[in-house]
């Protein structure tokens, strides 16, 4: 019977809550909205959260999974070509062989193959694979079959291939009969003989799988030398997995490995490698590393912001809390008549508290609800600002029992954050004082008005550090964004052309990169145009041990780039000093270089390097190639905006010695870029129609490659200004609530000669000791949290002194001219009106 009246109570008061909110629609509004927008960010943040990092594979037993890799600072020197990168075959192959820590190993090396048979390249995001990957990672395919060791043999001839869900519905239409369908990849085709279920997309987190081949079908695309990446032994392409023996761990894993790693490396070593570079290598110990969770890029990338994001956004909750339990207190001081009766006529306080939080817990319900469907279009949202063309993402947003646990503890905890501090506030009131006080209106004590200025001073305090945050964010994309990369990216488009196709001779290579330039650069509008081996501030990269050809040179770090004659007047390069790449420069010309001004103040000591030498640190039992200084230029950007300059030196692209079946040109239009892509792909079917070409706008790169910094200053600046909002209005509320509470004062001020400005110094004078007291600690709260921010910042010390400065001087004017309203109408009270009253 006790628990039956108990239920009944409850439902007694949600229905009574739920009253009182739609009989004040205005505060309902405001309370769910502020909640909403607070939970909705949290919930968004977390679920990317919980997708990059919490969330493991959907792979069977994924905590029985173990990455194997080399370690940071390991010695890796040779050719990166994936993302996967972390591994030789000939190490995998060692591994594979050797190993008895694990039940079953996996390799993968994630790619591209391009789908179009000619034109304008039509990508499908793809996989090599091990023979035993999906047997390992225990996913059955829901049509065909799955790889099997057979599958993966060195002379594997025409090898089948296993697709996704996803692109079977997309590129099949989701046909039950498309295993034994061909699908063409790079102009060759393979049998499709499986299909993986719709949640598998792979074992790399923000990237998902379309197409999947064996991986000794790399032996089928073979480099510039004729070999596949198999059998360079300098090729890092592969990325390990293991599945662990039952009673292993991933630290006896790594105990195994190292003491295999020796035997390994021995194995192992690149017969090209120099002595000191050998001697490193041998050096290197494999470990495992717990591997449920998958790898990532995306996670290495954003690990960090979203965690920082992630408090950002509990402070603006926090926000929304404290401006709540300040509207709560003031409807509690409003009711305290209505408490009293109650607790005269036998409620008990616990009854009524009760009571009060029924109604706080459908705001927080309300508002968990609403933010939680914002959150579905927040996440998605970042999600797409953080997808390019060029590297598109993929991040699993379903609802799991984490969100969802995490938005209900949400609601919960916002529910007695805001709403039970006002209950017990509103219920402690002696009914015999209430019912002394008649019909005076508003008893509210000392105490309790102090505590609505303590919840107001902590939310200027907290709303200062996410404005501070906000502001260092926004100035470090500006200061990344004012950065001179020296070259002038505004009408350049990058031409990528893929020539495998064709089949050209390899002697054919070089005539042809100048037939298809010019015909390129005859285009109407192309201003200028000219060869080059990658783009600037791309992320890719060429970089070697170089010293002066003299007998003391000391060996340098530089970078390298292929260019052809007139890049640098097409990019807007300035030469310093020498001359510029021409037709002089042929394969059997003597070998030439252009320097930039950190190449020759690191390798040659500074001063006019042109006619000076330098050798280039080349294979083991060959010679250095020497090159011969006849140009500098100035400093531009290599990797990224965020670096130094480095040294740079640019070859001349006439004369590589084994140029590959791909090239790129940069050209300088002034007309319209579609009239650009459609003239360049009219001109290169001309060409032969099988060329495949890409095309890609310099400063569309540029911007992609702060998209790190874009997402930072538009999240904390967004945040910020929903916090600084929140603040003010609570600051708003509070001192319209004292004047109120104070109104008989007032009346009696201007009765006795008090004129408007010596009151509204009054109403002001109690927001700018709140304003203030927020103002000292929300200082020193920025100092302590800025160093989280450091490592995301550019061009910006956490403790700024202008962004301080600028932050405290804006929340200050902003919450003095919302409490100006207040205190204008205070001055204008009719004494009379108030005296009235009383």
């Amino acid at each position: 019977m006790d628990r039956l009246r108990w239920l009944g109570n409850v439902s007694q008061d949600l229905r009574y809550g739920a009253r009182q909110l739609r009989l004040n629609p205005g505060f309902t509004a405001v309370a769910v909205l502020s909640l909403a927008l607070g939970v909705g960010a949290n919930t968004a943040i977390f679920q990317l959260v919980d997708a990059v990092r919490l969330r493991t594979l959907p792979v069977a037993n994924s905590q029985e999974l173990a990455m194997i890799d080399l370690p940071r600072g390991s010695m890796r020197s040779g050719w990166f070509s994936t993302r996967s990168a972390r591994l030789t075959y000939a190490q995998w192959e060692e591994i594979r062989t050797r190993q008895q820590a694990f039940t079953g190993t996996l390799a993968w090396s994630a790619t591209r193959f391009n789908l179009a048979a000619g034109g304008e390249a039509r990508y499908a995001e793809g996989l090599y694979v091990s023979g035993d990957f999906f047997r390992v990672l225990g996913v059955p395919p829901i049509l065909g079959r799955s790889f099997t060791a057979d599958d993966d043999r060195p002379a594997c001839g025409s090898p089948g291939a296993i697709v996704s869900y996803a692109f079977w519905q997309r590129e099949l239409g989701g046909d039950p009969g498309a295993i034994g369908q061909t699908v063409r990849l790079e102009g060759k085709s393979f049998p499709i003989i499986g299909i993986t279920p719709m949640s598998f997309f792979g074992v790399e987190v923000g990237n998902r799988y379309d197409v999947a081949l064996p991986m000794c079908a790399d032996r089928m695309f073979p480099g510039n030398d004729g070999r596949s990446r198999a059998e360079i032994r300098t090729a890092w392409w592969l990325s390990a997995m293991g599945r662990l023996k039952p009673g292993w761990t991933a630290g006896r894993a790594t105990a195994h490995l190292q003491a295999l790693s020796p035997g390994i490396m021995e194995a192992s070593l690149p017969p090209t490698y120099r002595p000191d570079d050998a001697k490193r290598y041998l050096a290197n110990k494999l470990a495992a590393t717990e591997g449920a969770t998958g790898v990532s890029q995306l996670r290495r990338d954003y690990e960090s912001p979203l965690w920082l994001l992630l408090a950002t956004t509990g402070l603006v909750l926090l926000i929304a809390c404290a401006n709540l339990a300040n509207l709560l207190l003031a409807r509690a001081s409003i009711r305290e008549r209505e408490m009293a009766l109650r607790q005269a006529i036998g409620a008990s306080r616990a009854r009524l508290i009760v009571q009060l939080l029924s109604e706080s817990l459908l705001l927080a319900l309300a508002g968990a609800a609403l933010g939680a469907l914002l959150a579905q279009f927040l996440s998605r949202g970042l999600v797409a600002f953080l997808s390019t063309p060029g590297s598109p993402l993929f991040v699993g947003l379903g609802l799991d029992v984490r969100v969802l646990g995490f938005t209900a503890a949400i609601a919960v905890g916002t529910c007695l954050l805001f709403g039970l501090l006002p209950a017990v506030r509103g219920t402690s009131v002696s009914p015999a004082s209430v019912m002394r006080a008649g019909g005076r209106g508003l008893t509210a004590g000392r105490e309790r008005f102090s505590l609505r200025r303590a919840l107001v001073t902590a939310q200027v305090a907290l709303s200062l550090v996410l404005l501070v945050g906000a502001l260092l964010f926004v100035r470090s994309l500006q200061k990344l964004l004012a950065v001179d990369p020296g070259f002038r990216a505004e009408g350049i488009v990058e031409v990528n052309l893929d020539l495998r196709r064709p089949q050209y001779q390899k002697e054919r290579l070089l005539p042809l990169y100048r037939t298809l330039l010019e015909r390129l650069a005859a285009q109407p509008g192309v201003v200028s145009a000219a060869q080059v081996g990658f783009t600037p501030v791309s992320g890719a990269g060429w970089n070697n041990m170089v010293r002066p050809d003299t007998a003391s040179g000391i060996r340098k770090e530089s970078n390298f780039n292929s260019i052809g004659p007139g890049y640098f007047r097409t990019m807007g390069t300035a030469l310093i000093a020498g001359r510029d790449f021409d037709d002089r420069d042929t394969a059997g010309a003597p070998k030439v270089a252009i320097v930039n001004e950190v190449f020759a103040k690191t390798v040659f000591g500074g001063g006019n390097p042109v006619g000076h030498t330098f050798r280039v640190e080349g294979q083991a039992g060959k010679p250095d190639p020497i090159y011969q200084v006849v140009g500098v230029v100035r400093n531009t950007k290599y990797y990224e905006l965020r670096e130094d300059f480095l040294p740079i030196g640019f070859l001349p692209s006439g004369q590589d010695d084994n140029p590959g079946a791909d090239a790129t040109f940069v050209l300088r239009t002034a007309a319209p870029l579609g009239d650009v892509f459609r003239g360049s792909k009219a001109a290169m079917a001309a060409v032969h129609p099988e060329i495949v070409i890409q095309f890609r706008v310099l400063t569309t790169q540029l911007q992609e490659s702060m998209l790190r910094e874009r997402l930072m200053a538009t999240l904390a600046g967004s945040f910020g200004f929903l916090a600084g909002v929140l603040a003010t209005l609570g600051l708003y509320g509070v001192i319209a609530y004292m004047v109120a509470r104070r109104r008989n004062e007032i009346g009696v001020r201007i009765a006795l000669g008090a004129d408007r400005g010596s009151v509204i110094r009054l109403v002001l004078r109690e927001a700018a000791l709140m304003l203030i007291f927020g103002l000292v600690i929300g200082t020193g709260l920025a100092l302590w949290a800025g160093r989280a921010a450091a490592a995301l910042l550019f061009g910006m010390k956490p403790y700024d002194p202008l962004t301080f400065a600028g932050a405290i001087v804006l929340l200050a004017a902003v919450a003095l001219m919302a409490s100006y309203g207040p205190a204008r109408r205070a001055s204008r009270l009719e004494p009379m009106q108030a005296l009235r009253e009383e």
